[in-house]
């Protein structure tokens, strides 16, 4: 059985076709520049490859030239779409009306659409996705959609709810959604597997650390609570983004700025985090770099996301009343074994004790980490989003 792994952006679409009977990669590539020109990258399994520039004025055309490189030219992989058994969608924010992977209908799309002010750079081009894969894949090819909040609809009202009046709640649903929810359900798994224990036996931190981080407490195979928030802006200081801030000083840098709401919003979430603070980069890799150069904002940058790291694993900690496990996952939770290493220092309190061996220079591969005699276990769990849609859009449509 073969299945289409779909994650549509504003201007992109990054796909995977996956062969379920050994859970292999097919093929995989990216439609980019929707809207503006267009460009597509294209490369299979046995090394084969198609780079194409190509018109892409929505995302109809780009699923189009998708259909065409799969099953034409040098680099195809199948003969037709027929032998696509269904397709799956990777979809940002799903509120509190999706709570589980969903079959696509015309009333989900619509679904999904209305729901885009509360993700606006993501709701509207995955309807947008949406509506262009109906055209052009089969109709009797199922899709199916997964939710990025659907992992975290099991937190209680005393996690997600904020301290504004109750009313914004019922009338504007303004609420602690949580975010990267397909990545921290698919590690915490993966860590319970290889631990060789049952997930609902465990109490497990779950940190998901790139240029988008959150952190996420996974209590029996269930989110209990999470660092981002309403939107993906809360939580630990990201790429571009502020992470946690006080309100006030939000409304006080808006009106010494002379911001408007949006330009307010664009600035906490384009211009800050470790840019706005190292004034030299969003990528960690560059900032590791700055900081061994001795520059001090970079190494401000490291020890302000350490330290804020710090206290999510201690405070889920005592929301979970224990811990069992820590995992690393992410472009940054998976690689830079310095921040690993700086996040674990000092917190033998929480029994937590790092082989420092075991983590030096390890990238991208499921492995513990922590010294033998640790009463909690880290763990590196690279994440693999789009094989876990494949596998809900599996067991879905084969009920």
């Amino acid at each position: 059985m073969i299945i289409l792994v779909v994650n549509a952006g504003s201007s992109s679409l990054k796909y995977q076709l996956i062969d379920m009977k050994d859970e292999s990669v097919i093929a995989k590539g990216n439609c980019d520049r929707i809207g503006i020109d267009g460009h597509i990258s294209h490369k299979t399994s046995d090394g084969r490859a198609y780079d194409a520039d190509c018109s892409f004025p929505t995302h109809t055309e780009a699923f189009e030239k998708l259909v065409e490189t799969l099953t034409t030219g040098d680099a195809a992989v199948i003969k037709n779409m027929s032998e696509i058994s269904a397709v799956g969608h990777r979809i940002v924010q799903g509120a509190e009306i999706f709570d589980k992977t969903t079959l696509v209908t015309d009333e989900v799309i619509q679904k999904i659409d209305d729901l885009q002010e509360l993700a606006p750079v993501h709701n509207h081009p995955h309807a947008l996705a949406l509506w262009a894969c109906k055209k052009v894949i089969p109709a009797d090819v199922p899709q199916v959609v997964v939710f990025d909040t659907a992992f975290h609809q099991t937190m209680p009202p005393k996690a997600y709810m904020f301290g504004l009046p109750y009313e914004d709640y019922e009338k504007y649903h303004v609420r602690k959604y949580g975010f990267h929810g397909t990545s921290h359900r698919f590690v915490s798994a993966a860590l319970a597997e290889a631990m060789g224990k049952d997930i609902k036996d465990l109490k497990i931190v779950s940190c998901h650390l790139g240029n988008g981080s959150s952190i996420t407490a996974v209590d029996g195979g269930k989110s209990v609570d999470t660092s981002m928030g309403f939107t993906p802006l809360d939580g630990v200081l990201m790429g571009t983004r502020t992470g946690c801030v006080d309100p006030s000083a939000v409304t006080f840098v808006a009106d010494k700025h002379g911001f408007t709401p949006a330009e307010m919003s664009d600035y906490m979430n384009k211009k800050s985090g470790f840019l706005g603070v190292s004034g030299i980069s969003s990528d960690n890799r560059d900032i590791t770099t700055a900081a061994a150069e001795g520059n001090e904002r970079a190494n401000l940058v490291t020890d302000m996301l350490v330290y804020e790291i710090k206290k999510y694993i201690g405070s889920y900690a005592a929301a979970m009343n224990g811990l069992d496990a820590v995992l690393f996952t992410g472009g940054i939770g998976e690689n830079a074994f310095d921040v690993r290493a700086a996040v674990c220092k000092d917190m033998e309190f929480f029994g937590i004790k790092l082989d420092e061996k075991a983590n030096d220079g390890l990238r991208g591969k499921l492995q513990k980490i922590s010294a033998a005699d640790s009463k909690v276990e880290v763990w590196v769990v690279p994440t693999n989003e789009e094989l876990l849609i494949a596998r809900d859009t599996l067991a879905l449509i084969s009920k």
